[in-house]
């Protein structure tokens, strides 16, 4: 693991994304919620947020972070041949959350591809990048 002990806590948040291409009668059943595993969004949105706590667990020498903030949002396009996927992790720590924001962009489509494989083998996950991080000051204490 990289020493991080001499750093400044600050507040830090990263933002993550993308997306699994699917065919549009796949993308009906989601939307109807037709699989037959259940609800497709919520768990991958849920599927999303715990994987981003447990970053620390999956990774090697990735620090183990207590994150005070994460969300995954999943959006269909007018297109529907995909399902978009935004995950942002928020910390106030020594180290950023960048891994954890794209831990749960890829969990999140891992599970949307796992969902719905019984109905869709040409499923393809991609665009899995960083898109910002960013750090600021904590606000000075109260009093």
């Amino acid at each position: 693991m990289v020493d991080v002990t001499e750093k400044r806590v600050v507040l830090r948040e990263a933002v993550a994304e993308g997306h699994i291409r699917m065919a549009r009668a796949t993308l009906q059943l989601v939307m109807a919620d037709k699989i037959a595993k259940g609800n497709v969004l919520a768990t991958a949105r849920l599927a999303g947020i715990l994987a981003a706590k447990r970053t620390g667990e999956l990774i090697p020498l990735c620090h183990p972070l207590p994150i005070t903030h994460c969300e995954v949002e999943l959006r269909i396009p007018p297109s529907l041949d995909r399902i978009e996927i935004r995950g942002t992790a928020r910390i106030a720590a020594v180290t950023g959350v960048e891994m954890e924001a794209l831990t749960a962009v890829s969990v999140a489509a891992l599970t949307l591809y796992d969902m719905c494989k019984a109905v869709d083998k040409r499923m393809r996950i991609g665009g899995i990048r960083l898109v910002s991080k960013t750090k600021r000051p904590l606000p000075p204490l109260p009093g």
